[in-house]
């Protein structure tokens, strides 16, 4: 099985090259990421290892990590290669070439989500892959080349002609540090520049040069991978200090979902993170951009199951803007303890979600209208998550409690035997009203699990699956709703609010959002390796009095995030 500093060696001798697609280097890729470690001779005999492609002697370990000494061992986490998912994907081409089309969705196989999109332990190699990567390369670069404006921006300089090599030599530079995340090697700017002026020439455009390098980075396995091989440390064997500018990108993709942009590199390069004072005034920084802002959206919105939801656009679109206005004042305008998503007592509406609370409508607009004694209280009562573990037709008890369990109390359920179809709920004629028809799962082998979903999900069915309050079953006014819920051995609720206050109370939230956070900070589901860094942030966590900015801020100063094990 290759190894990450095999790979980098693969994809070096296979670059620049354009004429064919990038088959070989994802092969490459789907193999190392399988083992994530780079040997140690490998690793220290490669200038791109410790220096991200300089060469520099003085980028040591000890340069490229928060301290001269490493952290224990057991806090190190075990990481491999990461491909960039069809959202970062779309970032880095936003970011790097100024284009906000986000195609990748279209052309790129979608990820698999855990809830999270971008568990690399998932990621497969596959030609629909290889054949997307490639169209996308080739689109941005022409979009870029129709639009001067942008194009003089990228490029950064004007040609004299179509055959400038200072110009084109500036571009690659300059370019090729922004698309694989370090320095190019002074031979790999070499290359690239003589490939471009080749095809200028032959076109009699200066441009066409550029689109031949825009495309080859594009294509590139440092730009489609996030290639950590850093240096190895002396007594540990299988562990190694990430380099300045590896860490520099570890950060960027975790606080912004997207690539280091010159100024982080920069800062990466004048030896700004190499301690952990250092990594908190940058991470600081990076928390006032509004990429950061979106993404901390995007992570309570994939953790919590809302990204995408099952109803008409506008609807859609109020819900998600309801609980995003939600997260960003809590989380950065009022720096609030996070908990706070979950006892809010007003919500930010328009008239249609108004409406479909029973709150009154605001004046003009949207704006932020108390819940009042409607039993309504923070994120839990947003017909965002209300619309969450749903059946087609209804909402499903056992689906909300198991989506509670396990992602608000990070509690697994065991899965159902494989004899039984676990997306339909009991048979409709087993009894008139819903309540008694779920007592089949109250009885013999299925008690065991059902008793700790089905009566958290029964404390929240007074509301539908779009969030709406109701009395009586969907098909049977009859059957009255009394909103009872239970989690088993902690105490029983009625309503969003008082599930809230119940899981506050018992310290059931806090735990796991800090999970959650490292768990899509690593790009995989936790073991119990990762147990004593968890034990850490949970301690910073309280101390921090709970804010989410301060736990995203110490993810990413611990020294031991500066370093990685071998995945494997």
């Amino acid at each position: 099985m290759l190894e990450m500093g095999s790979m980098r060696k693969a994809a070096a001798m296979a670059r620049p090259v354009i004429a064919t697609p990038m088959v070989l280097w994802l092969a490459l890729a789907a193999a190392a990421c399988r083992d994530g470690g780079g040997k140690g001779d490998e690793a220290g005999e490669s200038g791109s290892a410790s220096t991200g492609g300089s060469g520099s002697a003085t980028d040591t370990a000890a340069d490229s990590t928060t301290g001269d000494v490493p952290p224990e061992q057991d806090t190190i986490a075990r990481v491999g290669m990461r491909r960039l998912t069809r959202y970062e994907f779309d970032n880095v081409v936003r970011d790097i070439l100024l284009d906000d089309s986000r195609p990748a969705a279209q052309l790129l196989p979608e990820d698999p989500r855990t809830p999270f999109d971008n568990d690399y332990t998932l990621q497969v190699v596959s030609q629909p892959l290889v054949d997307g990567i490639e169209v996308l390369a080739k689109e941005a670069a022409e979009r870029l080349l129709a639009d001067t404006d942008k194009r003089d921006t990228v490029v950064g300089c004007q040609p004299s002609g179509a055959d400038d090599e200072t110009c084109m030599r500036d571009f690659v530079t300059r370019f090729g540090r922004l698309a694989l995340r370090r320095p190019l090697e002074a031979a790999e700017v070499d290359d690239f520049t003589a490939l471009a002026l080749d095809y200028a020439g032959q076109g009699e455009d200066f441009y066409v040069g550029v689109e031949v390098v825009i495309r080859a980075m594009l294509q590139d396995a440092e730009f489609v991978y996030r290639i950590e091989l850093g240096t190895p440390v002396e007594d540990q064997p299988g562990v190694f200090a990430l380099s300045r500018y590896e860490l520099a990108s570890r950060m960027s993709f975790f606080l912004l979902g997207t690539t280091p942009d010159a100024a982080l590199l920069d800062a990466a390069e004048a030896g700004e993170l190499d301690t952990a004072d250092g990594v908190r005034a940058r991470a600081q920084m990076l928390l006032t951009d509004p990429r950061a802002h979106e993404h901390v959206d995007r992570f309570h919105s994939l953790w919590l199951g809302y990204a995408e939801l099952p109803h008409p656009q506008d609807l859609t679109n109020a819900m998600r803007t309801e609980t995003a206005a939600l997260v960003e004042r809590v989380v950065f305008e009022d720096k609030a303890s996070w908990l706070e998503l979950f006892t809010a007592t007003e919500t930010y509406i328009d008239a249609l979600l108004a409406e479909q609370y029973g709150l009154p409508a605001p004046a003009d607009g949207a704006a932020w209208v108390p819940y009042g004694d409607t039993g309504r209280m923070g994120i839990l009562s947003h017909g965002s998550f209300l619309s969450v573990a749903a059946n087609v037709g209804d909402t499903s008890p056992t689906k909300r409690g198991k989506f509670i369990r396990e992602q608000l109390m990070c509690q697994p359920i065991p899965p159902p035997p494989p004899n039984v179809m676990a997306d339909n709920g009991p048979d409709p004629g087993a009894a008139e009203c819903k309540v008694d028809r779920y007592q089949v799962h109250a009885v013999a082998s299925c008690a065991g699990c059902h008793d700790q979903m089905d009566p958290i999900g029964f404390g929240l069915e007074n509301y539908d699956r779009a969030g709406q309050f109701r009395t009586h079953d969907i098909d049977n006014e009859a059957c009255v709703i009394d909103g009872e819920g239970e989690i088993s051995g902690v105490g029983t609720f009625n309503g969003p609010a008082e599930l809230s206050q119940l899981l506050i109370d018992n310290d059931l939230l806090d735990g796991c959002v800090t999970q959650q956070s490292y768990r899509f900070a690593l790009g995989r589901e936790l073991t119990a390796d990762d147990a004593a860094f968890v034990a850490t942030l949970d301690e910073d966590f309280a101390a921090a009095d709970t804010r989410f900015d301060e736990l995203l801020i110490a993810v990413v100063s611990n020294p031991a995030f500066a370093y990685r094990r071998e995945d494997g």
